[in-house]
């Protein structure tokens, strides 16, 4: 880009009267050449757009990253372009890039996301070659979406974008491409971001509570699973709490204080004999909104998400992020396959926990009828004792789960975003604009 001297910022105009400056009418608040602020010395503006920093993924300097990023029409009025050719004249203090180009070279954005800017003789440095190059600057995912950046430099992108949009910054995204020498538009490389936002918008007094701009709500889980994941929650506190006191009573009179015990243990069983029997209910419900539900999260082939090879490598990917091998996992909107087979598991297990709760309590009954001689059988193949330590034992799984299941789900929802943990109150989870998540498609 070819340099045109353009006046100071703080030159006097229209018989303004002139205060002394410094000579260095710019102040770059860095913490490394990688991430600048672009304000001003002395610059209060009340209204238009700001320029507030910005993240360079490349080897640009944050200079030049502002200077693609300003490349517009010559005298073009949008508030955007304004701001970021003011923003370059405190930039270069010897004078500022001629990022003007002819309006046939500028294509806006109207059924997309962002716009592209052609300048024939751009160097990406003062001593770099001039060579025809292709700039698309718009959205931040919209822009990684034609870059296609690696999956690492995607994470460093959103995730200083993150940190920008607390501070109620949109991200301008940035990426280029060259022409070669046979004409071809070469791929588009991802060059960083620049932040941007309406004056007087910005949070303030440590307000950190992240814009919505570039997030899409999604109604995922419907009312009656909610209701039953709620319940299912309440159930298992209660025989969890009631069958280990059956196992050891741990408060309360015993035999062995030579003390009259009351009813507590009776109480104690009907509670856990109640919670068991309404759980077993809600298994059945569940099972028939599997067959019967229009719903796809609630419909029975969701129990196996693994129906071809490419949900495989998902599973693998998912597990490499899991075990914190890798930066990003596959993006889901409902359950990714690693959740999917968990719960599965689960419901499994939790069928198992039922048949053996049954076998228990039909000792005392299996003269009554058939029902009972038949589920009373497990105790005389495995024995009384080994029952009940199984059925122990499936009580402390589910324990384990409960706790790795709440970890797992502020981890998802503090390092993602999506409101996960809300989504089992509200029923709807967030996911970012032109994401493209595996189980649904593209927002």
């Amino acid at each position: 880009m070819k340099t045109k001297k353009t006046p100071s910022p703080d030159t006097p105009k229209d018989g303004a009267t002139s205060k002394k400056t410094s000579k260095n009418p710019a102040t770059a608040t860095a913490a490394s050449e990688n991430h600048l602020e672009f304000f001003a010395e002395g610059a209060h503006r009340k209204d238009g757009i700001e320029v507030g920093g910005g993240f360079s993924c490349s080897d640009l300097s944050m200079r030049r990253l502002l200077a693609m990023a300003a490349v517009s029409p010559e005298g073009s009025t949008d508030p955007v372009d304004v701001a970021l050719k003011e923003s370059l004249r405190y930039r270069f203090r010897h004078g500022a890039p001629n990022v003007d180009i002819p309006e046939k070279d500028f294509d806006p954005p109207r059924d997309r996301r962002y716009s592209l800017a052609r300048i024939s003789d751009m160097k990406r440095t003062k001593t770099g070659e001039s060579k025809q190059t292709v700039i698309v600057r718009g959205d931040l995912e919209s822009v990684m979406n034609v870059a296609q950046p690696k999956r690492a430099q995607r994470t460093l992108l959103r995730k200083n974008a993150q940190m920008a949009g607390s501070r109620g910054y949109r991200c301008l995204g940035v990426a280029t491409a060259t022409v070669d020498e046979n004409g071809e538009l070469t791929p588009f490389q991802m060059e960083g971001f620049v932040n941007v936002r309406p004056v007087g918008t910005g949070l303030q007094d440590g307000d950190l509570t992240p814009t919505t701009e570039d997030w899409v709500r999604l109604s995922v889980w419907s009312a009656s699973l909610r209701f039953l994941h709620w319940l299912n929650v309440l159930l298992i506190v209660l025989l969890s709490i009631t069958g280990y006191y059956i196992m050891d009573p741990f408060f309360g009179d015993t035999f062995f204080r030579g003390v009259e015990i009351g009813y507590l243990m009776g109480i104690m069983r009907f509670i856990h004999f109640t919670a068991a029997f309404t759980w077993m209910a809600i298994g059945a419900v569940r099972v028939f909104i599997a067959f019967v539900s229009k719903d796809r999260y609630l419909r029975w082939e969701t129990f196996w998400p693994l129906k071809k090879k490419q949900d495989w490598k998902h599973l693998y990917e998912t597990l490499g992020f899991y075990l914190f091998l890798r930066k990003e996992g596959p993006l889901y909107v409902a359950h990714n396959p690693l959740q999917q087979l968990t719960y599965t598991s689960i419901y499994v297990l939790g069928a198992f926990q039922m048949v053996i709760g049954l076998a228990l309590y039909a000792l005392p009954h299996r003269n009554e009828n058939l029902f009972w001689q038949l589920m009373a059988l497990p105790n005389d193949w495995f024995g009384i004792p080994q029952m009940r330590l199984i059925h122990a034992a499936i009580m402390f799984i589910f324990w384990a789960f409960v706790i790795a299941h709440i970890y797992l789900a502020f981890r998802a929802d503090s390092l993602e975003r999506h409101g996960g943990i809300s989504a089992m109150i509200s029923g709807g989870v967030w996911m970012r604009r032109t994401s493209k998540p595996v189980d649904a498609p593209e927002l």
